[in-house]
């Protein structure tokens, strides 16, 4: 990745001053759009994992100018053949958890809410695949139980290192963090994740957010939302953001623990009330925030 291509992201991501709200209001899609709901697959038996579905759920899609083709920010889901979890309170998919519908709806709104100019098609790659370092952003999901292969440690650690940022969300409770915290002492047996306090610039540079965000899954939410519980299980009740970090103090790694972000994406359209209450106010201020600190730091 080139420091041009990073510079002319991040300045584009400036343009995102307006709230979600507000380009709702103002003609943008909304909740009731007719797509982004969805709860796991898409319903096409025997589709390759890296296919998206002819119909992109709904997700309607959008020109790119030619002049930017080089230029285009992706969404980029590493994927990984460990991790799949078969739990008495838990079903997993690995890293195919919310896709293709978050990677396609998050797509969307960041198109939609900043001046970045994005691919309306993101992408899955293996972590040894040599398109990584096309890249500068990754995101991993459902990393409780990944165990990297030695060729994933090598290439993920050079990723980092070279410049590369990745994302890490959906994982609950301090099983499943300690377990991928291990894997990365794999990748950098030397650094540690450091807690991001409220105050970091990553929760407030483009979205002033007051609290740490915790998006549980829709239904969990529907069912608590008189309750005011938001977590999944009962050893998760607190989110937390965890940074890794380079010898020139540039956070490599964002860890996003005891949260799924991509929930907030995915179900957008099932439900209204979700919709506003971790759609609009959470998940994608949070993702838009990380992206813009991502790009230009």
């Amino acid at each position: 990745m080139t420091n041009r291509r990073r510079v002319v992201w991040g300045l584009a991501l400036i343009g995102a001053t307006c709230g979600l709200t507000s380009a709702q209001r103002g003609g943008g899609r909304g909740f009731g759009g007719g797509f982004g709901g969805g709860y796991g697959g898409y319903g096409r038996a025997n589709a390759p994992i890296t296919d998206l579905p002819a119909n992109r759920v709904g997700v309607a899609t959008w020109e790119v100018d030619p002049a930017f083709a080089k230029d285009t920010f992706t969404f980029v889901r590493l994927r990984f053949t460990s991790g799949e979890m078969r739990l008495p309170d838990k079903t997993g998919d690995g890293w195919k958890t919310d896709w293709p519908n978050a990677d396609l709806n998050f797509s969307f709104r960041l198109q939609q809410m900043t001046s970045i100019k994005v691919d309306p098609y993101p992408r899955q790659i293996e972590i040894t695949d040599d398109a990584l370092f096309d890249y500068p952003f990754v995101y991993m999901e459902q990393v409780g139980r990944l165990e990297f292969t030695d060729e994933e440690v090598i290439a993920l650690r050079r990723y980092l290192l070279n410049g590369g940022f990745l994302e890490v969300g959906d994982h609950w409770g301090p099983y499943e963090y300690e377990s991928f915290r291990q894997q990365m002492k794999r990748v950098f047996p030397d650094r540690d994740p450091r807690n991001l306090p409220i105050e970091h610039p990553i929760f407030h540079c483009i979205f002033d957010l007051k609290s740490k965000p915790q998006i549980p899954e829709m239904y969990i939410a529907v069912r608590n939302m008189d309750t005011g519980v938001t977590w999944e299980r009962d050893d998760a009740k607190e989110p937390f953001f965890r940074g890794i970090f380079d010898d020139h103090d540039r956070m490599m790694v964002i860890i996003c623990s005891n949260t799924d972000l991509s929930d907030g994406w995915e179900q957008e359209g099932s439900n209204e009330w979700f919709f506003h209450e971790f759609s609009e106010k959470k998940a994608y201020p949070m993702g838009i925030n990380i992206i813009f600190y991502a790009m230009t730091h």
